[in-house]
């Protein structure tokens, strides 16, 4: 049986980092993609037993799993904006916060609650230069139209995206201002903005200016965020898998499917039953252009697998669904416990279980 283990000791250390940098912002745990792989619910409980009350979810269905897990009374923010009646009625169902990008997203959520005699809460979201969704920083016409037009829909709060690229990123730092101006024009026309957050994980680590009420905490939570040194977190998640077999190899034998390996002197090898339509050595972005090409190829010529308390080099490509480990030096048998890193995020096939 393939296993993703969760580290719940090294999700609690990345929450006391993240509690320390919020310095008392409002935290919002973002839970898209099944808790960044973690198992949505699962990791929510983590989190409120560590004391994170709100979270926030790109998918209906997302929003759907918390309640259905028990979280009834726990603010769940969805970060993705939609005109379509029936996710609407659903997320109005489920007591979620929405957000409104635009005047449509805004008038159909309005006109939904309207019909239903009810009131529904929401964030405006601005498009400061992520190009993902929102109210455009240069068309404050239009923010001021909301807070106006939308009797059925309380505006509890604003947020915006920014750049991750780089600490200090100038370009960051052009958006935050930005979206201050945009917040001083909406209260100039006498309107409160709520609860009002820019940072999620990259930003909450490296600029504090970007703190503001609150802090959308994502890939943090499991170390998974563009890391620097020394900032205090831990990478949450690996893999466990029996070796499906072990054998030796005559000198010239060719191992692997893409870019096969010859061999250059016979070779004890062992399969692991696991490879990258799994998740074994997919990589988040770090880096852009030849640099990062050449930062992949020098992890992958590292790759390593620990058998009981030794290392074990990955020979050759990752394959599809197994991939080739060289154990000439080493004492291991069929169905020996292999360990190896594995990002929660591109986990396909394991069971999960926290430790």
């Amino acid at each position: 049986m393939r296993k993703l283990v969760i580290e719940k000791s090294a999700v609690k250390n990345n929450l006391a980092v993240i509690k320390e940098r919020a310095a008392g912002a409002v935290i919002y745990g973002v839970l898209s993609g099944d808790g960044g792989g973690a198992g949505i619910a699962a990791l929510a409980q983590l989190l409120r037993d560590e004391g994170i009350g709100h979270f926030a979810v790109s998918e209906v269905s997302e929003a759907q799993a918390l309640r259905e897990a028990g979280f009834v009374d726990e603010e769940i923010l969805m970060l993705r904006s939609t005109t379509d009646r029936e996710e609407l009625e659903r997320l109005v169902d489920l007591n979620a916060v929405c957000t409104i990008s635009s005047v449509d997203t805004g008038m159909a959520l309005n006109a939904l609650a309207e019909n239903r005699s009810t009131v529904v809460e929401a964030h405006i979201q601005v498009d400061t230069g992520m190009g993902f969704g929102g109210f455009l920083v240069g068309e404050p016409e239009k923010i001021l139209l909301a807070y106006r037009s939308l009797p059925n829909v309380a505006l509890s709060g604003i947020y915006t995206q920014l750049h991750a690229a780089q600490p200090n990123d100038p370009e960051a730092k052009q958006q935050l201002e930005q979206f201050h101006q945009v917040l001083d024009t909406i209260h100039a026309a006498g309107f409160e903005t709520g609860v009002v957050h820019a940072a999620g994980s990259f930003s909450l680590l490296h600029d504090d200016s970007a703190r503001l009420d609150g802090v959308r905490a994502g890939s943090a939570i499991l170390g998974r965020c563009r890391r620097t040194r020394d900032d205090g977190l831990r990478t949450v998640g690996y893999g466990e898998a029996p070796l499906a077999e072990v054998r030796w190899l005559p000198r010239g034998h060719t191992i692997g499917a893409d870019k096969p390996l010859v061999l250059k002197k016979p070779t004890r090898v062992a399969v692991l039953p696991v490879g990258y339509q799994n998740g074994f050595g997919v990589e988040r972005p770090r880096q852009s252009g030849l640099t990062a090409l050449l930062a992949q190829w020098r992890r992958s010529r590292r790759r390593t697998v620990r058998v009981g308390e030794q290392r074990a080099r990955v020979l050759g490509p990752v394959g599809a669904s197994e991939t080739i480990l060289d154990v000439t030096n080493m004492k291991c048998a069929y169905g020996d416990l292999a360990v190896f890193e594995m990002d929660p995020l591109f986990a396909r096939g394991f069971v999960i279980e926290y430790r």
